[in-house]
């Protein structure tokens, strides 16, 4: 028996059926997507095999969301990017940032939420005034995207193509390989850097 909280367990079934073994009902993906509304912890399991496939029934999700009439989210220049940045490498640091850029939104939404249940009823003066958070949550977001950019920098040892002749001397090369640690130590404080000021935002 699963203890209380403990993530419910969701079965997958080789019929692409759902099976919630919380309330011993079938679901859909739209159950999913509202249990991961309420905050419902949940993980899918190949019913077979028990392997953990919460991960791409997420993302099969949110296919299923961003296809419908006036749903979509993901903008197409977010997208290319994302995409852009698979088999990179700045793969490795894409998850990490995203995961507390959302964090951040979320505490802030929850303010911006207060404050449009509030203006109900007010005069469009007060209304116009709740822009403000929405222009303080954008220059957060440009802030913590020059962050990301610095430390994606780190990561490029090389100019970009035509700032620089294309023959190295060979000198200079062998004096990069002792820098690599202190570049490997410059990016990760500007990473703990950049989750100190994630962390501080309320």
């Amino acid at each position: 028996m699963a203890a209380k909280d403990d993530p419910i367990i969701i079965k997958k079934y080789a019929n692409r059926r759902l099976y919630n073994t919380g309330t011993s009902t079938y679901v859909t993906l739209e159950d999913l997507a509202e249990m991961v509304k309420k905050g419902e912890e949940f993980t899918v399991q190949d019913a077979k095999t028990g392997d953990d496939i919460t991960h791409p029934v997420l993302t099969q999700i949110i296919f299923e969301l961003e296809n419908k009439d006036g749903q979509n989210m993901l903008p197409i220049p977010f997208l290319r990017q994302l995409i852009a940045f698979y088999g990179d490498q700045m793969q490795m640091i894409v998850p990490s940032f995203l995961e507390q850029s959302m964090i951040a939104f979320s505490k802030e939404q929850e303010r911006f939420r207060e404050q449009m249940k509030g203006a109900i009823g007010k005069s469009p003066l007060d209304v116009m005034k709740m822009a403000t958070p929405i222009k303080a949550l954008e220059e957060q977001t440009r802030r913590n995207m020059e962050m990301f950019q610095n430390a994606m920098r780190l990561f490029t040892p090389f100019p970009p193509l035509g700032s620089a002749p294309a023959a190295a001397p060979a000198e200079p090369a062998r004096k990069e390989t002792p820098e690599k640690p202190d570049d490997l130590q410059q990016l990760k404080d500007q990473i703990a850097a950049m989750q100190r000021k994630l962390d501080t935002m309320s």
